[in-house]
């Protein structure tokens, strides 16, 4: 959902696909660290800052407890989730996905979506991890019951 950068007892969250109340709305999250170390956390306040979301969690008063947040993940479960809206998606639910052209042929399987500049690339699976891009006027179409993404990639893409 976001990662936490921590500065006295507030934290600006990247890559936060809410708005304020709708983040708010989640309550109880779950931040886990890069070390494996998790901890229920709960939003106190959240409010937008230029394209960044400022939070405050209850009983992270200080600059120290804040920084122990820093570079770790905000999870939620699935379920809990706003639906994001006709035509639109959350990242995580293309992973395990097939890609496909626009003449049918399987380029991989998704294995994460990456976000360069704010832009969505579906990272597929093997040794190599080919980058796709994964937003319009590329992606074509998702079908959810068939698991299948489908690119429309410019002439000679797949060369690279």
């Amino acid at each position: 959902m976001g990662r936490p950068h921590g500065v006295a007892g507030e934290l600006y969250l990247d890559h936060c696909p809410f708005a304020p109340a709708t983040l708010l709305e989640l309550g109880a999250l779950e931040w886990r660290g890069q070390a494996g170390a998790s901890r229920p956390v709960t939003l106190k306040i959240a409010r937008a800052v230029t394209n960044r979301m400022l939070v405050y969690f209850d009983g992270v008063t200080t600059r120290e407890a804040a920084v122990r947040l820093v570079n770790g993940t905000l999870w939620v479960e699935a379920e809990r989730l706003p639906d994001p809206g006709p035509g639109r998606s959350y990242a995580f639910t293309f992973i395990g996905m097939t890609v496909v052209d626009t003449s049918g042929r399987e380029l991989g399987k998704v294995a994460d979506v990456m976000f360069n500049a704010g832009q969505p690339l579906l990272q597929l699976e093997g040794a190599a991890g080919k980058l796709l891009p994964g937003m319009p006027p590329f992606l074509q179409h998702v079908d959810r019951e068939a698991g299948v993404i489908t690119l429309e990639l410019p002439a000679g893409f797949d060369e690279f």
